[in-house]
């Protein structure tokens, strides 16, 4: 009976032991950046004070970033199967580290997107005290965000903070309102940018692949043109965006070199698919697996492009605070020296690692059912609306469109779903009075049919039959069954809330930070 109670006990605790572990880790973290920053960094021969907290603090925030827009990028594939969750915090943490110390940048903007105007704030402490604030602020957001289970833009977050604080420091006149402007623009435009094309691509999939009577046929044909699409649209991305900051070109350049790339893995990946479907069967199934390397790759390589861009959402502020610190200077633009890009990258793995699974399962699948076609098509929205973004001049978030994919692909499998009950529907309503084997084998040679031929089979059977078709009640009523089983409302609700809120509450809590800091450090 003691023996049965020990076991017990030791159950319930395992949870607890597990947090504390993570925690643990995310402390020796933090602890080892200030004894670096200690023995590293010194003004007028002795540590500075104000860049050790800054450093802790941005510590802080990169391993919320890890724990909470990493899984964006990774989230989809886990979902689908084509990556277990160590195989893709182990890509994500290599992809994303490799991402800000190869293509981060040597210097990066002190104010994230132009929201404040540095001028406003000549004070160099005051300067350190509001990034300071902002940072803290946004790494807080961040957290509580990932323990609700919300995907946030880290962007956001941390242009919340910098606002909220720049405003605290300067008053409101320090303030770009027509950025603030683009910015909240961003919360309707990437989402549905994201949702529509990743939509457009599993239509597409459904209507050249799935919706064929020979799949495979159709498989070994199309597949590889996806691939091509897919080659473009991601070395153009990181051509455009992840090398940015050490190799600038324009669009032409950019989508000329990841055509040609693209071109050659078409011939490369045409025998491979033609080989692979040689041993597979004619069914959806199958099809998924052929899109398992690609969704792989697509994994690392949008980690890589968020490794080289967001980890600015971390080093940004300390490089700017330790530019201040270390010159006296408030500059636009501020040189990263590695230990900072270092915390960030190594910040991002940890979190990852730690408190990633969490937001990775949400994303990957708690919003909707996500099979490898389905996570292919959110991988390629997620490269292609930020190329179209770019070149419109739209600002949007790479959490937002990820997220607004996944919510497409679930919304149009609602539409269709719905519509395919709504055709058995008609079909059964024709047959009311014939025998029900005939019925049967009517609905299983329309299952089976192609897209056309379903279509043909329904105008023939309209033509026969002088039944009035259902009603728009009926119809609506069909379709409601289905809209509640394959997207979940209470995570959209809970999401889009999230992303509302992400600017004022960061914003808000800077601006209270703000004055607590400069109430601890002013005589």
């Amino acid at each position: 009976m003691e023996l049965q109670n020990i076991n017990d006990i030791d159950d319930a605790t395992k949870h607890s032991r597990k947090e504390l572990f993570r925690i643990g880790i995310a402390l020796l973290f933090i602890v080892g950046i200030m004894l670096y920053t200690i023995s590293q960094n010194t003004v007028d021969g002795s540590p500075s004070t104000l860049l050790i907290i800054a450093a802790m603090i941005g510590g802080y925030m990169a391993m919320n970033i890890g724990a909470n827009d990493v899984a964006n990028n990774v989230g989809p594939a886990v979902g689908s199967k084509a990556l277990t969750m160590g195989g893709a915090i182990l890509i994500a943490a290599i992809f994303e580290a490799s991402g800000a110390l190869v293509a981060g940048g040597d210097v990066v903007s002190t104010i994230k997107k132009g929201i404040i105007d540095p001028s406003g704030v000549m004070n160099a402490d005051t300067f350190v005290w509001m990034m300071m604030a902002a940072l803290l602020a946004g790494a807080i957001w961040l957290n509580i965000a990932t323990a609700l289970g919300a995907p946030v833009s880290t962007t956001h977050s941390i242009v919340g903070g910098v606002l909220g604080a720049g405003i605290a420091a300067g008053g409101m006149d320090i303030a770009n309102w027509s950025k603030m402007g683009a910015i909240v623009a961003s919360w309707v435009i990437s989402p549905m940018l994201g949702g529509l094309i990743a939509a457009a691509f599993l239509y597409m999939i459904k209507r050249f692949i799935t919706y064929r009577a020979d799949m495979l046929g159709a498989a070994r044909k199309m597949v590889p043109i996806f691939v091509a699409v897919m080659v473009w649209a991601f070395s153009t991305y990181l051509i455009l965006k992840g090398l940015k900051k050490i190799w600038k070109v324009d669009f032409l350049t950019a989508g000329g070199i990841g055509l040609v790339i693209a071109i050659g893995l078409y011939f490369l990946v045409r025998p491979l698919v033609a080989k692979a479907a040689v041993k597979l069967a004619n069914d959806k199934e199958s099809v998924n697996s052929l899109f398992t390397i690609p969704l792989i790759f697509s994994a690392a390589l949008l980690s890589f492009a968020h490794g080289a861009n967001d980890v600015a959402n971390a080093v940004g502020p300390l490089a700017a605070i330790n530019e201040v610190i270390t010159h006296g200077d408030v500059v636009s633009k501020a040189a990263i020296p590695l230990w900072v890009m270092m915390i960030g990258a190594i910040g991002i793995a940890i979190g990852l690692a730690l408190y990633g699974p969490k937001l990775i399962k949400t994303v990957g699948s708690e919003i909707t059912e996500l099979n490898k076609m389905r996570a292919f098509c959110v991988a390629m929205a997620a490269s292609i609306t930020v190329i179209i973004a770019s070149q419109l001049g739209l600002p949007v978030s790479s959490t937002h469109i990820a997220v607004g994919g996944i919510f497409g692909v679930g919304f149009l499998r609602e539409y269709l779903k719905a519509t395919y009950v709504e055709m058995v529907a008609e079909i059964k309503h024709h047959h009311e009075s014939d025998n029900p084997e005939e019925v049967e084998d009517f609905l299983l040679a329309f299952r089976k049919a192609s897209l056309n031929k379903k279509r043909g089979m329904l105008q023939e059977l309209k033509m026969k039959s002088a039944k009035a078709h259902l009603t728009k009640k009926e119809r609506k009523q069909l379709k409601r069954v289905y809209k509640t089983e394959l997207v979940k409302r209470s995570h959209l609700y809970k999401i889009a809330a999230a992303w509302v809120i992400t600017v004022p509450f960061s914003g808000l809590m800077a601006a209270l930070l703000f004055f607590m800091i400069r109430g601890m450090m002013m005589p």
